[in-house]
């Protein structure tokens, strides 16, 4: 089998996932998934497994994700693995997208830039005292 490559990306985190034949084995920058992320993270990235379970065991995947902070690396691996294995099993998309659309489908919502005028966040505005 030719390697499927696929990639994912969630606010400035960027992840290139590869998927091989193999023994079922998931790394994230060359670290098991069970020691990479925190508890929560982990645990979406975990999703895909459950949700592939017969799949999963006949394939390895190694994915390279970098940029953004821990969540939304995980967000982006998470896009990038489930990518990849629902172009190796067809019968997968319908299974992904049935449980939630972010697993196949990029959430392009950034953070909205500071204006000028204001403090601190995009929105907020100076109070104003006329006593």
């Amino acid at each position: 089998m030719k390697p499927i490559n696929t990639s994912g990306k969630r606010k400035s985190a960027l992840a290139k996932a590869v998927l091989k034949e193999g023994k079922g084995v998931i790394k994230i920058n060359s670290r098991p998934i069970n020691v990479y992320f925190h508890d929560m993270a982990r645990d979406r990235v975990n999703e895909l497994i459950t949700l592939s379970e017969p799949t999963i065991k006949k394939v390895d995947v190694n994915v390279n994700v970098s940029g953004g902070g821990w969540q939304s690396q995980s967000e982006a691996s998470r896009l990038a693995i489930a990518r990849a294995l629902a172009k190796y099993d067809k019968k997968l998309k319908k299974v992904f997208s049935d449980y939630d659309k972010h697993l196949l489908i990029a959430d392009v919502r950034r953070k909205e830039t500071r204006k000028p005028n204001t403090s601190n966040s995009a929105r907020s505005k100076r109070q104003k005292s006329y006593r």
